[in-house]
């Protein structure tokens, strides 16, 4: 379930009264009027099933609530109501199904930004994986994944695919733009300096194991990466975040650009180009993956609840 809240004016609380009580998916619906100051309305409150939560929000919406006042949806920790698990019942479909838009654009949106903070991920995840190419370990790339921020903006220009939304292709289409040539940069930088250091033998590059995947480009990357942005979309879109882990850690995306940034300063100019090709296989199987996964729950072709 989740908690939704709306304030707006007084000559529109009868007809948000009206919507919410012929859903199916609300309850707890309670109204306090004459209490919002800035602008001055009321406010109504209501528990909703997550799977009619996009139905409602759509509601409102052509209702004009959100012109001059506020819809907010927020997920509720713990909630100890017979009456809302009645109510979770009675709305069609399953909660795990839903796909709320507006949610998915606000959090892809989040993901996407091009900040400090996202920066410094990105640089941090880079770094990590060079260190694990030159120690050879399995474990430490995987580190480097799971800290990689890449999949946010993957997963915006998925949603901006699907939902015509420019601003955030754009937004999403920069961050990936600058993020990866400056945490590359910086990796050669860290490299260049590890060589004058004598803690980076570029030979160490002719006899890799368990590493070496991050640079070998073959039909198991396409697969991989269709799977992986298929697997994170779904989770995205069904409030299934967890799942989320393990797209991280099966994609070769970060791995493969702090070995180009090792190879560049060794000079391996053909290892380097590899794994830019493994970096570009892998990014775009994730978004095309993705874009697809999307578009089919959007069509219903895969579950999606009102």
């Amino acid at each position: 379930m989740l908690h939704l809240r709306v304030v707006c004016s007084a000559h529109h609380t009868d007809a948000v009264l009206a919507l919410l009580r012929a859903d199916l998916g609300i309850a707890h619906l309670v109204v306090t009027r004459e209490v919002a100051v800035q602008p001055p309305g009321d406010v109504v409150e209501a528990a909703v099933a997550r799977e009619s939560a996009e139905h409602v929000l759509d509601q409102l919406t052509d209702l004009g609530v959100a012109r001059t006042g506020e819809i907010s949806l927020t997920g509720i920790d713990t909630l100890e109501s017979e009456t809302a698990e009645a109510v979770e019942r009675a709305a069609p479909g399953d909660a795990a199904d839903a796909v709320i838009w507006e949610e998915l654009v606000t959090t892809t949106g989040e993901e996407s930004r091009l900040n400090g903070v996202f920066l410094a991920f990105l640089v941090l995840s880079c770094l990590l994986a060079a260190v694990g190419v030159l120690a050879d370990s399995a474990i430490t790339l995987v580190g480097a994944m799971v800290v990689s921020p890449d999949f946010g903006p993957l997963a915006a220009l998925a949603v901006a695919a699907v939902g015509k939304r420019r601003s955030l292709a754009g937004s999403a289409g920069l961050a990936l733009g600058v993020g990866y040539p400056v945490a590359i940069l910086v990796t050669v930088l860290g490299a260049a300096l590890a060589r004058l250091a004598g803690l980076f033998d570029p030979s160490e590059l002719d006899h890799l194991g368990r590493a070496a995947f991050v640079y070998h480009v073959g039909p198991y990357s396409v697969i991989i990466s269709l799977l992986a942005g298929a697997a994170g979309m779904l989770a995205l879109t069904s409030d299934k975040s967890g799942a989320l882990i393990g797209v991280f850690i099966s994609v070769t995306t970060v791995p493969a650009a702090g070995f180009a940034a090792l190879a560049a300063v060794a000079g391996h100019w053909t290892q380097c180009g590899e794994a830019f090709l493994q970096l570009a296989v892998n990014l775009s199987g994730i978004t095309l993956a993705a874009v697809l996964t999307l578009f089919l729950r959007r069509e219903h072709v895969l579950p999606r609840a009102h």
